[in-house]
């Protein structure tokens, strides 16, 4: 599956109405270590299929950023039921993401 790019105007529809766990990748375009995640998203995008990959550009839907109260990109919610179920701020190996969506 490809990764699905999130603005304010799908982000209830594809997250909050989700059938199954959702990863938002909350970034921006100048942002050094969103860069060096964006790769990981994209293979993780192409393998798992139990879980939606999303991304939301901070700088195009900053009301998303801060109703989930993003401080610090690249920033991964997992919600689950529509709802935020964690967070892991900083760029992590893909190893690291599996296991954070596992949980």
């Amino acid at each position: 599956m490809a990764v699905i790019h999130l603005t304010e105007a799908n982000f209830e529809k594809e997250v909050l109405g989700s059938d199954i766990p959702v990863l938002v990748d909350f970034w921006a375009p100048w942002c050094g270590p969103c860069k060096m995640l964006a790769p990981v998203i994209d293979e993780l995008a192409q393998e798992v299929t139990d879980v939606k990959i999303c991304k939301v550009n901070t700088d195009e839907a900053d009301t998303l950023a801060l109703k989930y109260k993003v401080r610090s990109i690249p920033t991964l919610i997992l919600f689950k039921g529509g709802a935020p179920a964690a967070t892991s701020i900083g760029v992590k190996q893909k190893s690291e993401i599996l296991e954070f969506i596992k949980a």
